[in-house]
């Protein structure tokens, strides 16, 4: 499985929402329980935020590829298919529990 990087801001509603997926996503499936998601609050760690391409938060990496940047338009459905996705990819990479592709 390959390290997911997920840039939040505490207080942000929508990452309120990507963390309540990714609980439920982990429950759902016991490969994605082993995963390995490093979450970074974006203005306690700024130096490493900078090194990102990206607006909105959250917003997901797998190494340096952005699978993830949340839009304001987005709901709580769209968020956890969105995770839901990006989980797949990172388990995907070595065949553990992706259960499909990336989009």
């Amino acid at each position: 499985m390959k390290k997911l990087t997920v840039f939040y801001l505490e207080g942000c509603p929508y990452c309120r929402k990507a963390v309540k997926a990714v609980k439920e996503l982990r429950a759902e499936n016991p490969a994605w329980a082993r995963l390995d998601m490093e979450w970074i609050e974006e203005s306690a760690s700024p130096d490493i935020a900078e090194r990102y391409d990206y607006y909105f938060v959250p917003s997901v990496f797998m190494g340096e590829e952005k699978l993830y940047e949340c839009s304001p338009a987005h709901d709580g459905a769209e968020i956890r298919r969105q995770m839901e996705r990006c989980m797949r990819a990172a388990c995907a990479e070595d065949g553990e529990g992706g259960r499909g592709n990336r989009e």
